[in-house]
């Protein structure tokens, strides 16, 4: 990645073709033709076709490792009791966790109470014990049509939900709702201007954008056009009048860097992806403006419509910023699931990275490793731990042999700024997406997934049970740290979870502990180090009677620096 691609133009992007020319050509780029409408009103409402009393078994993965990395998987759209609602769906999650209590974790959907109508609802649960269980309190605002659901969270731990609606069917319009203690309820929402496809990012810096709340969606489907960004410096009581964006992004997402600079991403001209930038958005009463437009070459463009999602997105445009102390910092970087150019590949998973702020982009990246140019890679999504990994996840139909009737979920990282990426790890049983729909055909349009420095936190649909569902899954790679992998020590432990007492047993005990300095190391869910215990034999036992109940890192490092971590529960 030592190539740059230049800034190749400033000036807007116009949309000149119709939707319905978007919608009968599925696979053309879409710069090409004004962005599809993805919302629309459709089926009236209909409630539950037996009235939420009928229930199954909810699939749960436990916390089992599969290579490298350690994943636990459960469904959040369950009822009182955690079973699985039938004949209902969801799609679309989006999450957000308190960043002063990680146990507190929130997964916003849209929620079709009977899969035979399209209608829609906010629907969200929330969990208190870092998502091991969830409670799933029905929808806000009930009755009310809503979709394209964005979470995000504050540095104080309030946590904000964008949702759309559709007035008479024609007007976008959106409202923030705020929930202060933990997800459990909401206000009466903020009138936050919107239109298709909107997203949302609060400023977590400690500058003087802190706090801020940003928005913006497809300018060709605004409630206040030609604008389609709006911000609140207020703490989300009001929302400024709407602006353009230059190089008009859209089906994309945003990111604040730890300088409190605003980057946007999108579909763009030609065929890949434009980031805009803007330097004092953080400032409250000034104009916004932007640093133009930049061009991102990812070889490829978002698709619409194809086999594995017939009426949806192949995905949305990612983009994060490293925010660590490290080499990387203030890098930004992009990442999409896009029909390639070059090769003519129905989706693959790209990555572009800029070292100087977003004003040029090396070389782009493929993620997924697959040796062949025929498999789907759908959903790519992104996002940067606070130690500079960066984690990504896709749906996959490498598996299939061909047929997009089966994918699963895929990970990778990368602990040196994007250069390489870990072997692709499938991290879920295979399923069919194209079961489940809810008179619509398509399984949402993005997944949604928060990193720190123990892992990545994903909300994403799937049909594992046989019906479209919301999870959550904590995905551990085994070095999460970043430190050297290879050569790592192999160790286990019994019984996971753990009422408190756990036997970890290290069987290359003896040439690890050759100086007698071997250590087993207990860290809490942000990644602090709690506990540190010698290691006495092949097999040590360790009383955590007296940690609170949650999610524990153990982790066990050579004298080289190479570390083999696993996660635990205490019940």
């Amino acid at each position: 990645m030592n190539h740059k691609t230049p800034l190749l133009f400033a000036a807007c992007i116009a949309f000149l073709f119709q939707q319905t020319s978007f919608a009968q050509q599925p696979g053309l780029p879409a710069l090409h033709l004004k962005p599809k409408q993805l919302e629309t009103t459709g089926d009236d409402y209909l409630p539950n076709a037996h009235n939420n009393q009928k229930t199954s078994a909810p699939y749960v993965s436990t916390a089992a490792t599969l290579r490298n990395t350690s994943v636990f998987t459960t469904q959040v759209n369950v009822n009182s009791s955690g079973d699985n609602i039938e004949d209902d769906a969801a799609n679309e999650p989006n999450i957000a966790i308190n960043p002063l209590n990680k146990n507190e974790i929130v997964v916003g959907w849209r929620q079709f109470d009977n899969i035979s109508s399209n209608f829609r609802q906010a629907g969200w649960s929330y969990s208190s014990d870092g998502g091991q269980t969830w409670t799933f309190p029905g929808v806000i605002q009930p009755g009310i049509f809503r979709s394209d659901p964005v979470l995000d969270f504050d540095l104080d731990g309030n946590f904000y939900y964008n949702s759309l609606t559709l007035v008479n069917g024609v007007d976008f319009a959106c409202k923030v709702f705020r929930s202060n203690d933990g997800g459990a309820t909401w206000d009466g929402g903020v009138d936050a201007f919107g239109g298709d496809k909107q997203w949302m990012a609060i400023d977590r810096t400690t500058g003087v954008g802190t706090g801020n709340i940003y928005s913006f969606w497809t300018g060709a489907y605004s409630i206040c056009q030609p604008g389609f960004f709006t911000r609140s410096t207020d703490g989300g009581d009001s929302y400024e009048d709407c602006v353009t964006v230059d190089g008009d992004p859209y089906w994309g997402t945003m990111a604040v860097g730890k300088d409190g600079k605003l980057y946007i991403v999108g579909g763009g001209f030609p065929d890949n992806l434009v980031v805009a930038k803007s330097e004092n958005a953080q400032v409250a009463g000034a104009v916004v403006d932007w640093n133009g437009a930049v061009n991102v070459n990812v070889d490829g463009y978002i698709g619409f419509s194809g086999g594995v999602n017939p009426d949806g997105l192949l995905g949305q445009a990612n983009i994060d910023v490293d925010v660590s102390d490290g080499v990387g910092q203030g890098y930004v970087y992009v990442l999409a699931s896009v029909h390639r150019n070059s090769v003519n590949d129905p989706g693959d998973v790209m990555f572009a990275r800029s070292t100087d702020g977003g004003a040029t982009w090396d070389d782009p990246v493929r993620v997924n490793d697959d040796p062949t140019s025929n498999e789907t890679q759908w959903f790519g999504t992104m996002s940067v731990a606070q130690n500079g990994r960066i984690d990504a996840v896709w749906l996959d139909t490498r598996e299939a042999n061909g047929s997009t009737d089966s994918s699963a979920l895929y990970y990778s990282y990368s602990i040196d700024q994007g250069e390489t990426w870990s072997a692709n790890e499938m991290i879920s049983d295979l399923f069919n997406p194209h079961v489940g729909y809810p008179n619509q055909n398509k399984m949402g349009d993005y997944f949604d997934m928060v990193s720190d420095s123990t892992g990545a936190y994903l909300a994403w649909a799937n049909t594992l049970n046989g019906e479209q569902d919301v999870y959550f899954s904590h995905i551990v790679p085994q070095f999460a740290t970043a430190v050297n992998e290879n050569a790592a020590p192999e160790f286990s432990v019994f019984p996971n979870p753990t009422s408190g007492s756990l036997v970890v047993t290290v069987p290359s005990f003896s040439s690890l502990n050759k100086n007698n300095r071997a250590r087993i190391e207990i860290m809490n869910a942000l990644g602090d180090k709690i506990m540190s215990v010698p290691v006495m034999n092949v097999k040590t036992t360790l009383n955590l009677s007296l940690l609170p109940a949650g999610i524990y890192l153990l982790r066990v490092p050579d004298e080289t620096g190479n570390a083999a971590i696993k996660k635990i529960v205490i019940e």
